[in-house]
């Protein structure tokens, strides 16, 4: 096992930090003065959001409707702080990318606007150090997990073939995604329980 794993493509949101969407709301409510449930019924139960991820918007469309939903003019700049103020890294598994990326290639998939990828320095700048310019949104693919296709053209940019990558996601959906897609997959529950399975493919020792 351990000669076949030559890429982990791990997701960002509650994988490599914690996200939370509730800190977001209340700050995009703030802004348009307005509740956190309007906000969230208006971009994220309308569908609105999986517009982004989906890349059936650009990034110039979706912030303008993003404003639109909220009623309220929302810069790049305001879009932005709302989201890295939901985003904390999380250094347990950071530190394991660093210890993984002397034996093997790392990535992120993230399901997002490219806004998100393109700004990744704003956002969490403790990526670029680790990953590079391998970070990747699914808008960027026009589509998003747990759409096969989504895995298979972010595999055909990184030019990896499925059966040498380990994906890891916290929505089991999209490790069964990355599965039908030919990958190997890990449903991230915890820091430990992902020690323990890079263990198990012979990547990690047991320290």
């Amino acid at each position: 096992m351990a000669d076949t794993i030559k890429l982990v493509l791990f997701d960002m949101d509650n994988v490599l930090c914690d996200y939370d969407r509730a800190k977001r709301v209340a700050c995009l409510a703030e802004l348009a003065r307005t509740t956190s449930a309007f906000i969230h019924e208006a971009i994220w139960d309308s569908g609105f959001e999986a517009l982004g991820d989906c890349g059936a918007l650009d990034a110039a469309d979706y912030l303008r409707g993003f404003g639109e939903r909220m009623g309220y003019p929302l810069s790049l700049d305001e879009w932005l702080e709302a989201r890295r103020r939901s985003m904390q890294a999380n250094s347990a598994m950071l530190e394991i990318v660093r210890r993984l990326r002397e034996t093997v290639d790392v990535a992120v998939l993230t399901n997002n606007t490219t806004l998100v990828a393109d700004h990744i320095d704003t956002l969490l700048p403790d990526l670029r150090p680790l990953f590079g310019s391998r970070i990747y949104a699914s808008a960027r693919f026009k589509t998003a997990k747990p759409d096969p296709h989504c895995y298979r053209r972010c595999l055909s940019e990184l030019n990896v073939t499925p059966q040498t990558v380990l994906f890891v996601d916290d929505l089991m959906a999209n490790v069964a995604g990355a599965r039908e897609a030919g990958m190997f997959g890990h449903h991230h529950t915890s820091v430990e329980a992902f020690r323990q399975a890079l263990f198990a493919h012979g990547l990690l020792d047991a320290k």
